[in-house]
């Protein structure tokens, strides 16, 4: 954990004076979070290598990376070796490794090879040195008892490797649209190495703003992302109207008191 008093005044004066800059500026200066991490969707067209440089040099404490960027490179023709050797390259940390998403409500037949996607999410991060891997729920709308089931198993086999696994609600899914559900869902599997990721977006959708989740122990988040909303209801769904923080309507510093407040330490993408 990297604990800072007063603010980093090298690397964040590129954002002086931008929304985000004010963000920086919170973060640093009165916060004991792990630090930034660059999310490779926030630069979804650009190779994983050029992901990896802009990174580094726009000042970024990790980098989370999704199972797209692996695939995109192994279409390039790299192996998972290479991959995980252009990422050691890029000399920046690894704040989590995300896995194929589908796997919560996923039928029988299914099962099998989704789990075993997971495992090979689970061996990267490892590799990588990274301590967390992430999914969102997914498609599907199976009974809830089958949900817990597969949660259970997918924290069984996360253990197995010594990770955590950070599971995110979206507001707009048929089954796990809240945050009450997802919490439920992850007591009823009874894995302690399984626990909430909060993305802002979808909290503030959701109607969590600000502080609101304010009832959430602290030993509940295992990770945090970032993204602001616009004031607008969605046009589309699945949602494409995400916001760089500080240009929407987030209240982040209630969210960034609340989240030390609980003694959230991990980093936020």
């Amino acid at each position: 954990m990297v604990s800072r008093a007063r603010p980093n005044l090298n690397r964040p004066r590129r954002w002086r004076g931008r929304p985000f800059g004010a963000i920086l500026h919170i973060m640093t200066q009165t916060h004991k979070f792990r630090g930034l991490a660059l999310h490779t969707w926030t630069v979804d067209t650009t190779p994983l290598d050029g992901a990896l440089a802009a990174a580094g040099s726009g000042g970024f404490d990790a980098v989370e990376l999704r199972r797209v960027d692996f695939q995109r490179c192994h279409e390039r023709g790299l192996s998972n070796a290479a991959v995980l050797d252009l990422v050691r390259a890029g000399g920046v940390p690894v704040s989590a490794v995300g896995v194929e998403y589908g796997w919560t409500f996923a039928a029988k037949d299914d099962r099998a090879r989704l789990f075993a996607s997971l495992r090979e999410a689970c061996e990267n991060a490892v590799a990588l040195e990274c301590t967390t891997v992430m999914s969102g729920i997914g498609p599907g709308n199976a009974p809830l008892d089958e949900a817990v089931e597969n949660v259970r198993r997918a924290g069984e086999i996360v253990a197995g490797f010594g990770l955590r696994l950070a599971l995110e609600y979206q507001f707009q899914h048929p089954v796990v649209s809240s945050l009450d559900i997802l919490r439920d869902l992850i007591a009823r599997a009874g894995q302690p190495n399984v626990g909430l990721l909060l993305d802002a977006y979808h909290l503030q959708r959701g109607g969590r703003p600000g502080r609101g989740f304010e009832e959430v122990p602290g030993a509940e988040i295992f990770y945090v992302q970032l993204s602001d909303v616009p004031d607008a209801p969605t046009a589309t769904l699945p949602p494409v109207d995400r916001l760089p923080p500080g240009l929407g309507v987030v209240r982040w510093t209630e969210l960034f008191q609340l989240l030390a407040a609980k003694n959230y330490t991990g980093y936020l993408s």
